[in-house]
């Protein structure tokens, strides 16, 4: 049978140990291990793989003896529970002792997880779950995750009460990481509120979302954009002594203030701009820019990005003129610019 992404979110939080098996196959392979350890952890409980009640074992393994699976599925243990038995980066060439070994399946045999890359729809392995009435097949997509899996990520990892804002940074968060680091993070928040009972907010989410090379940038161009020139020489040395490259520093700024731009031309006002923005911004940050693209406005911005390109021009090319120094200049105009009214 097929199992759809929606109802496998279901599913593999809480699966029925009398099925024979599952297979997920997909291109991207950090989604799938994911998955089928959410599955086999709940299939077979915490204790399952100490208990041995878990048979790992990869495709090389099972190519070499054919008979590895047959004999998983039917083996007794002895801790009583469900069995698992796994077979990791399946390709379809093993795709007859697969569906010979899952032949003779009965209830109380080991429950069978599959894992595989990409299967065309042609595959006899994937046409075999298909169409089996009591196994299923799950195509894992390199889609974000949706709402209800990162509920139930935030479930398992314990995190209780959720703000409004918090929620939707933690949604942008699941767009912009990969599915481990984001996994990771949530673990990471929740060990962050052990003992604090207030509801998760916005900054608890920027605490505990992985830093970035562009953390220290980003404060350069808030200085920037707000005005704060005096500010501005001291947090230059720190980047200079940082060694972040002038070229990158234009970069984010050109990045950041076609953001500011793009925003204060929205119709729907700068607030709306901001919320559209891709890749997305969350968090205080999203408040920060929209009060900047508000204070300068559209025209002011075409402005300063034409400060910007030139600068970056002048960055590309042969001129003799320390390059720090170019941009620092070009910034101090901007922060200049960013005070009058």
């Amino acid at each position: 049978m097929k199992l759809s992404p929606r109802e496998s979110v279901g599913y593999f939080a809480k699966p029925d140990p009398n099925k024979a098996g599952v297979l997920f196959f997909g291109a991207d392979a950090m989604r799938i291990a994911l998955k089928r350890q959410d599955l086999i952890n709940a299939l077979i409980g915490p204790q399952g793989e100490e208990e041995m009640r878990l048979t790992r074992m990869s495709a090389g393994e099972l190519r070499k003896d054919k008979s590895m699976l047959a004999d998983a599925i039917k083996a007794q243990g002895f801790f009583p529970g469900p069995r698992v038995a796994f077979v990791e980066d399946v390709t379809e060439q093993l795709a007859p002792v697969i569906i010979e070994a899952m032949a003779d399946w009965q209830n109380g045999d080991a429950q069978v997880v599959i894992t595989a890359g990409n299967l065309k729809a042609t595959s006899k392995l994937r046409k075999f779950f298909e169409s089996h009435p009591n196994a299923f097949a799950a195509a894992i997509y390199a889609d974000p995750p949706s709402r209800a899996e990162i509920e139930e990520t935030l479930k398992k990892s314990g995190i209780g009460t959720i703000s409004p804002d918090a929620m939707t940074d933690i949604e942008v968060l699941s767009r912009s990481l990969d599915p481990g680091d984001f996994r990771q993070t949530l673990e990471k928040l929740a060990l962050y509120k052990i003992g604090d009972a207030t509801a998760v907010t916005s900054d608890d989410i920027i605490n505990c979302a992985p830093a970035t090379s562009e953390a220290d940038v980003d404060d350069v161009l808030n200085i920037v954009a707000e005005g704060r020139t005096v500010e501005l020489g001291p947090i230059m040395r720190k980047i200079e002594g940082q060694g972040i490259d002038p070229v990158a520093i234009s970069i984010f700024a050109m990045r950041h203030f076609r953001a500011l731009h793009a925003a204060a031309s929205d119709p729907g006002g700068a607030s709306a701009g901001i919320a559209r923005a891709r890749p997305p911004i969350f968090g205080p940050r999203r408040d920060k820019m929209t009060r900047q693209a508000s204070s300068w406005g559209m025209y002011k911005l075409e402005v300063a990005l034409g400060v910007l390109t030139d600068t970056d021009l002048t960055l590309r090319s042969a001129s003799k003129a320390p390059n720090m120094a170019v941009m620092e200049r070009a910034l101090i105009r901007l922060a200049m610019l960013a005070q009058r009214r």
